[in-house]
């Protein structure tokens, strides 16, 4: 089986929700950086209620932090199913992870953006508590993590509450 390496900068850096709510176990996990980056927490919500999500955009004095986990082909191909890639929410490229621990190689990586922007919303804090908490236990630099608990955040509403359980059930049911 071809095994791939994708790049988790958003929610997906938590193990809950990857392993949980996506149901993909890696093989490994490595904490990178990846430069020429930058994170920016306005991509819409999919389905137009409730609050902004990760994405990061090209920038050549930037890097972005997260982590790299080893997949199969077919599990990445299960990722962009359960983000909406085929409903045009993000689309596949490619980038260069540099490994934080030493004596590691670079990884070409692949991973999910999106040119859909809103810079008038705002990340929820449940949100930015799984960003939080999978930097935390990948071991992401210090800094890192205060700049994600330094972002602004919005409450989060009953509305989006409830669009959430309905996507964890539809995760749910195509969770392998």
């Amino acid at each position: 089986m071809e095994r791939v390496w994708y790049f988790a900068y958003g929610s997906n850096m938590q193990a809950a929700t990857f392993a949980g709510r996506r149901g993909i176990t890696p093989t490994a996990a490595r904490a990178v950086r990846v430069p020429g980056w930058r994170l920016v927490l306005d991509k819409p919500p999919l389905f137009g209620l409730g609050p902004a999500f990760a994405n990061i955009v090209a920038d050549d004095a930037a890097e972005v932090f997260g982590v790299v986990y080893e997949i199969g082909m077919d599990d990445l191909t299960h990722v962009e199913l359960t983000e909406g890639v085929t409903l045009g929410n993000y689309r596949r490229a490619e980038v260069t992870a540099v490994p934080l621990g030493p004596d590691e190689a670079p990884h070409t990586a692949f991973t999910l953006v999106t040119e859909k922007r809103d810079d008038t919303l705002l990340p929820s804090a449940h949100y930015m508590g799984l960003l939080i908490e999978g930097a935390e236990a990948h071991g992401l630099p210090a800094a890192w993590v205060a700049f994600l608990r330094g972002h602004p955040t919005a409450a989060d509403t009953p509305e989006a509450a409830a669009v959430r359980a309905r996507v964890d059930g539809l995760l749910a049911q195509l969770r392998r």
